[in-house]
């Protein structure tokens, strides 16, 4: 089974294309997308190929694959034109024993290896941290990261596909799970691996 994990397109026609390409060359299974999907927000600037209607139409044909949850972007009228979930906080999904939970950051927040939460993750503190064993999965602050934490869960931010920060690149994670391979991995948008984690 393989999993494409990707947050923060904001609109742009460009970076989501070249995630639906890898998705599709590569037979992904599900791609997992962790908010703001079309609108490009009131503190970003407007993304490289910024057209949500280009973004909708990469993305419907694919609704049956796509499993997303809200970002502090993401909104009821995104809602009318997308043809799969985007208004809940979050996502779980389980592969055999092993627990996948899906949020954007803005509302839940996962502990990182240092015993804190994202930086930008600040309103999501005021709410139950999320720690359920396996992987959680968050995006909001467009800054990647790969990595266990002191309970033993793997916390990954696959950073933004359209506006990176924090010095990160531009990218999406794959995660392979089967009686092969279990793995979590960064990847740049041009699909090379930057990171792996074996589950």
């Amino acid at each position: 089974m393989k999993y494409l994990i990707c947050s923060d397109i904001h609109g742009s026609e460009t970076a989501c294309k070249k995630v639906v390409d890898f998705f599709n060359k590569n037979e992904c299974e599900k791609l997992l997308i962790l908010g703001d999907i079309l609108y490009h927000g009131p503190r970003n600037p407007l993304p490289e190929g910024h057209n949500p209607k280009g973004v909708i139409e990469l993305l419907n044909p694919l609704a049956n694959k796509i499993i997303a949850c809200r970002g502090n972007c993401d909104a009821e009228v995104d809602q009318m034109v997308l043809k799969f979930s985007v208004l809940a906080d979050f996502f779980q999904l389980f592969y055999n024993n092993i627990s996948i939970f899906g949020t954007h950051g803005h509302v839940y927040a996962p502990l990182l290896a240092d015993g804190n939460i994202p930086t930008g993750c600040e309103t999501a503190g005021k709410r139950p941290l999320v720690n359920t064993p396996g992987i959680v999965f968050y995006g909001h602050t467009h800054v990647s990261i790969l990595e266990k934490n002191g309970e033993g869960t793997i916390v990954c931010n696959p950073g933004s596909v359209s506006l990176p920060k924090g010095g990160t690149e531009a990218g999406f994670a794959l995660l392979e799970l089967g009686s092969e391979k279990n793995t979590l991995s960064l990847c740049s948008m041009d699909g090379n691996i930057l990171k792996t984690i074996s589950l």
